[in-house]
């Protein structure tokens, strides 16, 4: 077996640093999957979260100090963090904490960016008294060795590193775009621009910001001290303590690649759109998907809900319980329906003669008899009526369910109503 070019960082810098996991997020271009939850709360890969694969970088990495920010809909957030997450020893200095935007009897508004609402958490951080502090966003499916960006973050002398990571130019307007020097120092860095300056070497791409930096504990609290106090600040680590830093600073990037093969360009999703959402759970279907979920040296931790195995009945000629080509989770029943290339999540059911094809079933999802479905996103709790069609009318469906314009159904309770 090839030994990994890439070791793990898991040392002093890892454990003199403190993570801030940004789980705020509203989600809007989610639509109505993000109603009732924050972003990270949503559910992904059958049985996670999306925060869940944050934290377990962070975890695997040797951080485990760990401040959560949240503000939207964070009910089924925190519920997730107090019963998937205790695991930590606070007796060993190990703690994820909960941190509200209300929490501050000093400050009584909302987070109104990011580097406000790691500003209103000042205390926090000064009671921990790190070397360093991580800020992460906990809205993305990736894996990332945050113990090697800090090993680069030391070796560079830099202030703020900025993980960043190519993306196709017409999709750079999305991001904060970053142009760097041959030793990784930043140069220029503009917020979401409409027209994205281009890699020198690489025409169709630009470097692109993850939202994940690592700051020098103490360079970090005066710049946000500086920050709070300017008026026409935004309150923004992209928009305005970054541009303002590289004139001042040693700003450094960090290239994201693959943990075990740094000359791969490493998995991460945004998630955000309701195709997106759809495209990387659907990906996990594959032989062999990019992100490998059975990697053991590199483990998702969740919450474990206590479901029993999932199970297949029916062996009629027609009416067969199989799934092919998918992933399917403890606690569902595939009671003679027919499963392909699709994600059944905790507790998902399907009933007889019904066909399923390119679609998420999210927890507790009942099927009933007879019906078809494909290329749809079923929310969690839903029950679908016996001989319902999802999918195979877009016209149709629009009249009820929210349609992108790449024919993705997004099917929630109260559409069903």
């Amino acid at each position: 077996m090839k030994k990994p070019s890439n070791p793990r960082f898991v040392s002093r810098l890892t454990r003199e640093t403190l993570a801030l996991v940004m789980a705020g997020g509203r989600g809007s271009r989610l639509h109505e999957l993000t109603l009732s939850r924050a972003k990270p709360a949503v559910h992904f890969g059958g049985k996670f979260r999306i925060i869940d694969f944050t934290l377990s970088n962070c975890i695997n990495s040797g951080i485990r100090r760990i401040g959560v920010l949240t503000q939207y809909k964070s009910h089924s957030l925190i519920r997730h963090l107090q019963m998937g997450w205790s695991f930590l020893r606070g007796e060993f200095g190990e703690v994820i904490e909960l941190l509200p935007a209300d929490q501050n009897s000093d400050h009584c508004h909302w987070y109104a960016g990011t580097a406000d609402a790691v500003y209103q958490n000042i205390d926090f951080i000064q009671a921990h008294q790190p070397e360093h502090v991580l800020v992460l966003a906990g809205d993305h499916i990736y894996k990332m060795d945050y113990g090697a960006m800090l090993a680069h973050h030391a070796a560079c002398g830099a202030q703020i590193t900025v993980g960043c990571i190519e993306v196709p130019i017409e999709e750079a307007h999305e991001f904060g775009v970053l142009q760097t020097d041959s030793d990784t120092r930043i140069r220029s860095f503009v917020e979401k621009s409409p027209n994205p300056t281009p890699m020198p070497d690489k025409p169709d791409k630009a470097l692109a910001s993850m939202g994940i930096y690592v700051f020098n504990a103490k360079f970090l609290l005066d710049w946000l001290l500086r920050d709070a106090a300017t008026a026409t600040s935004s309150h923004d680590f992209g928009k305005d303590i970054l541009p303002a830093a590289i004139e001042n600073a040693r700003v450094f990037a960090y290239p994201f690649s693959d943990i075990d093969d740094p000359t791969r360009r490493g998995y991460w999703r945004d998630v955000g759109t309701v195709e997106a959402y759809w495209r990387a759970n659907i990906e996990l279907t594959e032989v062999v998907p990019e992100l490998n979920l059975y990697d053991d040296r590199w483990p998702i931790w969740t919450s474990q809900e206590h479901v029993p195995p999932a199970k297949f009945v029916f062996d009629n000629e027609c009416q067969r319980g199989h799934a092919i080509d998918s992933l399917v989770s403890g606690g569902c029943i595939v009671s003679g329906a027919e499963i392909r290339r699709s994600v059944l999540f905790v507790n998902a059911r399907a009933d007889m003669g019904s066909f399923i094809d390119g679609s998420l079933l999210l927890p507790g999802v009942r099927v009933g008899t007879d019906c078809r479905i494909r290329n749809a996103i079923i929310d969690a709790g839903c029950e679908i009526p016996d001989g319902s069609r999802i999918g195979l009318d877009r016209e149709r469906d629009a009249e009820r369910y929210h349609v992108t314009a790449n024919g993705i159904t997004l099917v929630t309770r109260n559409m069903l109503l």
